[in-house]
C-alpha cells in the first residue's frame, strides 16, 4: 500500500508561480515512477509530468514543457511540481500518482495510487 497527499495549491496571478508537494507513505519501495495529472471542470484528466523514482529522468506534456519542473526528494519520499509562467488554462485540480509499472509514463491506467488532489486557480 502507498498513500499520497498533495498540498500547495491556491490562487495565483497570470504569469505567477506555485510549487505543489506530494508526500508519500507506506511501501514506497515498490514505486518506479511518480506523476502529476490535472483535471479542469468539464474536461478529461490530463497528463502533466512524470519522474523515475531512482534515476530522476523526467517527461512532460507539451502544454507545460519549459514552464513546469517535476523533482523528487528520495530521503523525504516527496515529489514536487514547480509551476512557472502560469496561464488561465492551467486552472485545474492537480493529482499526484504513483506507479509500480517500471515504464509508466503519461497514461492514467499505468498508475496504481492517487492522492486526493489540490486546487490551482490562475486569474488576473
Amino acid at each position: 500500500q502507498v498513500q499520497l497527499a498533495e498540498s500547495g495549491g491556491g490562487l495565483v496571478q497570470i504569469g505567477g508561480s506555485l510549487r505543489l508537494s506530494c508526500a508519500t507513505s507506506g511501501r514506497t519501495f515498490s514505486m518506479y515512477a511518480m506523476a502529476w495529472f490535472r483535471q479542469a471542470p468539464g474536461k478529461e484528466r490530463e497528463f502533466v509530468a512524470t519522474i523515475n523514482w531512482s534515476a530522476g529522468s523526467t517527461y512532460y506534456a507539451d502544454s507545460v514543457k519549459g514552464r513546469f519542473t517535476i523533482s523528487r526528494d528520495n530521503a523525504k519520499n516527496t515529489v514536487y511540481l514547480q509551476m512557472n509562467s502560469l496561464k488561465p488554462e492551467d486552472t485545474a485540480v492537480y493529482y499526484c500518482a504513483a506507479a509500480s509499472y517500471p515504464r509508466a509514463r503519461e497514461h492514467v491506467y499505468e498508475y496504481d495510487y492517487w492522492g486526493q488532489g489540490t486546487r490551482v486557480t490562475v486569474s488576473s
